[in-house]
């Protein structure tokens, strides 16, 4: 199966839009049941459990987190979603605003299988103060 351009865009939209709900189960529902995301080489986060809990820990630091979509990248069933966030920090009241990306592994019906979410801990850590 090859994911169209059309259709990838419109997932990076509604992906976007469910990160901006504030709801960490409207994250969860891109994932197929059995997903998963790894960020940064760190712990997998693993089933629909597992991404609402590494969402709501997001909310937790971020609590206004605002999320864009900078743009997406195809090649059959693999989709490279880029983003910036932006927001507060919970503990240190400093704005943030961090870019990253995540590589998608889809399934037939558009569910994220397998995601590998990076980011720059050494920016996080420079803003957050």
């Amino acid at each position: 199966m090859t994911v169209s351009e059309a259709a990838a865009r419109q997932l990076a939209a509604d992906y976007t839009a469910a990160w901006n709900t504030g709801q960490p189960d409207a994250v969860a529902g891109f994932f197929a049941e059995t997903g998963g995301i790894v960020i940064n080489r760190g712990p997998p986060w693993e089933g629909r459990v597992g991404v609402a809990a590494m969402a709501a820990g997001f909310y937790a630091d971020v609590p206004d987190l605002r999320l864009v979509c900078d743009g997406v990248r195809l090649a059959g069933t693999h989709m490279l979603y880029l983003w910036t966030f932006s927001g507060t920090h919970s503990g240190t009241g400093r704005r943030l605003k961090i870019t990253g990306w995540e590589e998608w592994e889809l399934g037939d019906d558009l569910k994220v299988t397998a995601s590998r979410g990076w980011f720059d801990r050494d920016e996080w850590a420079r803003q957050v103060g």
